[in-house]
């Protein structure tokens, strides 16, 4: 793992840890609400792995939050104005599928999320994930094939599309890989 990776995998390590310890949960109470073992969530939070999106998903759903909530927690700083260069930056190891979270810390519900999903990559996530949000995708460039429950929309470059509700979806790079925003609404 290199260091950036390592950092950030740290980082989310310690907020899970502190987020658990802030609901005096036992490792094996979070386990039980995730559906991650404990071995890998000791891993997680002693900072020794990075773990995938799907997992992060399901740590998040257990605390009651979004992945881009865990995120932001484990990385920003208060304040209006985040730079480019203090955008907090995640890669999943087993997709290359990489996020950027754009907004700053603010009261404000409204989240900005950038990813890049490489050439024939394929995210899967439940609809726990998006229990707690409302959210819209804006394909930036590249093709996007996004799987809705059992809807499937094909996105090409400027399309937007408005989530129904919570399913699990899938999204999956064609050809050219994708580049899009997702707008999300916490609540």
């Amino acid at each position: 793992m290199d260091d950036i990776a390592n950092d950030i995998s740290t980082t989310i390590g310690r907020r899970i840890h502190t987020e658990r310890t802030m609901r005096d949960w036992s490792l094996a109470e979070l386990a039980e609400r995730s559906g991650v073992s404990k071995a890998m969530l000791s891993t997680i939070e002693r900072g020794m792995t990075s773990p995938t999106a799907a997992l992060l998903v399901r740590i998040a759903a257990a605390f009651g939050m979004t992945l881009s909530t865990l995120i932001a927690r484990a990385e920003l700083q208060g304040g209006g104005l985040l730079r480019e260069a203090d955008q907090p930056v995640w890669r999943d190891p087993d997709t290359g599928y990489v996020r950027r979270h754009l907004s700053p810390v603010s009261d404000m519900p409204l989240e900005l999320i950038k990813v890049h999903l490489p050439a024939g990559a394929r995210v899967s996530l439940p609809a726990a994930s998006y229990a707690f949000i409302k959210q819209q995708i804006w394909l930036i460039s590249g093709q996007l094939e996004f799987t809705e429950g059992d809807v499937v929309h094909r996105l090409e470059p400027g399309d937007c599309l408005a989530l129904g509700a919570p399913s699990d979806c899938i999204f999956h790079a064609l050809e050219a890989g994708a580049d899009y925003l997702v707008a999300l609404v916490r609540g």
